[in-house]
Parts: structure tokens; C-alpha cells; sequence
């Protein structure tokens, strides 16, 4: 007892308070936007299950604050084993509902979106693995570079074999980029990659994607997919119906026309930014935008205040799932990126992402929960 005490008193003494503050606030908006956007459906089950959520993930933060990140990804045959074998379960577990893919696990009434889970658990894979090439090889090698390809490519493949989740696989994908970057890597090797890239994509866009994700990705740019809106393009449509009709003040909480029908499918998960900007309007949008670019900023600067690589690469990709997220999220309520299933973090209705959101957000914390030399402590830290 007397050890959970001093645990806590120094969480509460040199966790980033702010970060969990903040995290907090946007939490908490969300459900604000969550209990209005299901009103239609008896907001009460939806309401009770994001508050629970937020309640795991709050302690979340707490747990990955205090343990020492050196340990959890000194651990990493484990970390690697699970995100290997929890993906796994996919295939034999894995259901659908009404995402269109197969990556979610549903026992006893609770859903679990792995690829959600998992993610946390890259980053500090990923983090590990460029640390170790970065302080005991050179990173720019040829075998680094063939290392870290692999490791990437080996859990993008598994992810979308497993889940078929095209939303969170570009996460990964993303990550894997700016961490990069943030790692050091020399711009021939991006060159390379881009070219690479360029090469491949036909070949992967007619043998590796579905028809209908194909035209998710091209509907965006191309309005002669659906030109009509009722087909492929029918929740962008609706989406970008409701933002407008929202203006800058909006329509009220619980009179939007089209957050209380069902005309916005995902109005309180992947739409919930749509939902807000239609009620509360553009006003409301701008805040969220602005709450989660305050912890994307936090999560940096703590990040660029650290002691180590490993504590600068976990929260350089904690920032970059955060900004890609809030960025696809937003522009998919928008009608400017495709429809590919992105919650915003947060504020989309859902246990995992938000549980997953807050342990990321815990990370981070504790990279300032552990001792920083002097010449690094600013104020603003």
C-alpha cells in the first residue's frame, strides 16, 4: 500500500499533468458529441461504454507513466510475439460488423480492434529497433535500412492478411515515415522509397485491392465515381451536407438534421468531427483541431526535451499517429481524403481507440515522469 501511495504521489508530482489534462478535455468533449450524435439510438449504452472506456484509459496513462520505457521495450521478443499472435486472432475470431473489414474481436458483447492495440506496441517496437541501429550501427546502411523495411513490411502485410483494415495499415505507415525521418535517415533513402513506391503501385493497386477500396481511394478526385453520391461516395456526401448546413455557430446540440436521422452513417465513430461541425458548428471544429494539435505540440516538445533516443522516437510517433489520424479523420468528414476508416483520437465513439489513445498519451508522460539532465529543463517542460 504504502508503495501504490508513493507511486502515485510522484505521478502526481512529475507526470506531464497538462498532457493527461488536455487528453482529458477532448475526452470528455467527445462524449459530449457521442451522447448528442446517438440520441436516436438511446444515447445512455453508448455513453456508459466511452465513459468506461475513459475511465480504463485514464489509468492507462497512469501505468505507462510510471513503468520505465527502457524496461517495457527491453522486453521486446515479448511485445513482438504479441503483436504477432493478438493480430492472429483475427483469423479465426475476427468479425466485421459494420466496418467492412474483419478487425474486430467481439467476446461477450465487447468488441476489441486490435490493430488499435497493436499500434501503441509498434511504436515501441519501432522506437527499439531504430535506437539499436542508430547507437550500436549506422543506420543508413544498406542492412539497417533492409532491417527496418522488413520489420515494417513483415507487420503491414500481417496487418492487412489479418484484418484486411486499410485505414490502419496507412497509421502504421505513417508512423514508420516520420519516425524515420525523426531517426535520422538520409533523404536518398526516401528518393529510393518514393521510387520504389511509384513501381509498385500499380502492381499492388490491381492485385492487392478490392474494387470498392479502390474507388474509396479515388472518389476524392475523381466525382465521376458515383456522381450521383448514392453509392460509394453516399457518407462524404452526407458528411460534407451536414458540415455546411452547420455554418460556424451550428444548428444546435441535438437539432441536426443530419446527425439526429440516418442519413450520417459513423456519426458518432469515423463522422463524429461531421457531427460536431453540423450541431456546434465550424466554431466547434476549430476547437477540436486546435485541442488535438496542443497534445500533438506536447507530445513533441516533450519528446525533443528527452534524454535518449528511444524516449524522442516513442514520442515522435505517438505525435505522428495522433497528426495523421486527426489529419485523414478531418479530411474524410470533409470530402478531401478518402473514406478509409480512421477515428479521430479522442473523440470517435470506441473502447479501443480511445483506451489505446490514452496508453499512447501515457508513453509520453512517461518520458517526462523519468529524470532529465539540466541542460535540457525549459520552462514550458
Amino acid at each position: 500500500m504504502k508503495q501504490l501511495q508513493s507511486l502515485l504521489h510522484d505521478f502526481f508530482k512529475k507526470a506531464d499533468l497538462f498532457l493527461l489534462a488536455m487528453c482529458c478535455l477532448c475526452a470528455v468533449f467527445g462524449l459530449f458529441i457521442i451522447a448528442s450524435a446517438t440520441a436516436s439510438y438511446g444515447s445512455g449504452t453508448f455513453v456508459a461504454v466511452q465513459l468506461f472506456a475513459f475511465f480504463i484509459g485514464f489509468a492507462l496513462y497512469i501505468v505507462f507513466t510510471v513503468i520505465d520505457l527502457d524496461i517495457i521495450a527491453d522486453k521486446w521478443p515479448l511485445l513482438a510475439a504479441f503483436e504477432f499472435l493478438f493480430l492472429a486472432l483475427l483469423i479465426p475470431f475476427g468479425v466485421s460488423g459494420d466496418t467492412g473489414n474483419s478487425g474486430w474481436l467481439r467476446f461477450f458483447g465487447i468488441g476489441i480492434q486490435p490493430s488499435e492495440v497493436v499500434k501503441v506496441v509498434f511504436i515501441i517496437l519501432m522506437a527499439k529497433h531504430m535506437t539499436y541501429l542508430k547507437e550500436y550501427k549506422d543506420i543508413n546502411s544498406v542492412l539497417s535500412m533492409a532491417q527496418l523495411v522488413i520489420h515494417f513490411g513483415v507487420t503491414f502485410v500481417w496487418l492487412m492478411i489479418t484484418s484486411d483494415d486499410l485505414g490502419s495499415a496507412v497509421v502504421f505507415a505513417a508512423i514508420f515515415v516520420v519516425m524515420m525521418v525523426a531517426a535520422g535517415i538520409k533523404g536518398y533513402w526516401f528518393a529510393i522509397g518514393i521510387a520504389a513506391v511509384a513501381l509498385l503501385t500499380p502492381f499492388l493497386w490491381n492485385n492487392f485491392l478490392d474494387e470498392y477500396q479502390r474507388l474509396r481511394i479515388l472518389a476524392p478526385y475523381d466525382h465521376g465515381v458515383d456522381p450521383d453520391g448514392w453509392g460509394i461516395r453516399w457518407q462524404a456526401t452526407q458528411s460534407t451536407n451536414a458540415m455546411k448546413g452547420g455554418r460556424f455557430w451550428g444548428m444546435g446540440y441535438r437539432k441536426g438534421t443530419q446527425t439526429q436521422s440516418e442519413f450520417l452513417t459513423g456519426k458518432h465513430t469515423d463522422f463524429i468531427f461531421a457531427s460536431a461541425g453540423e450541431e456546434l458548428g465550424m466554431l466547434a471544429c476549430l476547437l477540436i483541431l486546435f485541442l488535438l494539435s496542443v497534445i500533438i505540440f506536447r507530445c513533441m516538445t516533450v519528446g525533443l526535451h528527452s534524454n535518449n533516443t528511444l524516449s524522442f522516437l516513442v514520442c515522435t510517433g505517438v505525435a505522428a499517429s495522433f497528426f495523421f489520424q486527426m489529419l485523414v479523420n478531418t479530411g474524410m468528414c470533409m470530402d478531401i481524403t478518402p473514406v478509409i476508416g480512421i477515428t479521430l483520437p479522442f473523440f470517435s465513439y470506441g473502447g479501443s481507440s480511445l483506451m489505446s489513445s490514452f496508453a499512447a498519451a501515457g508513453l509520453v508522460s512517461g518520458v517526462k515522469f523519468r529524470p532529465t539532465p539540466g541542460r535540457f529543463q525549459r520552462a514550458v517542460y
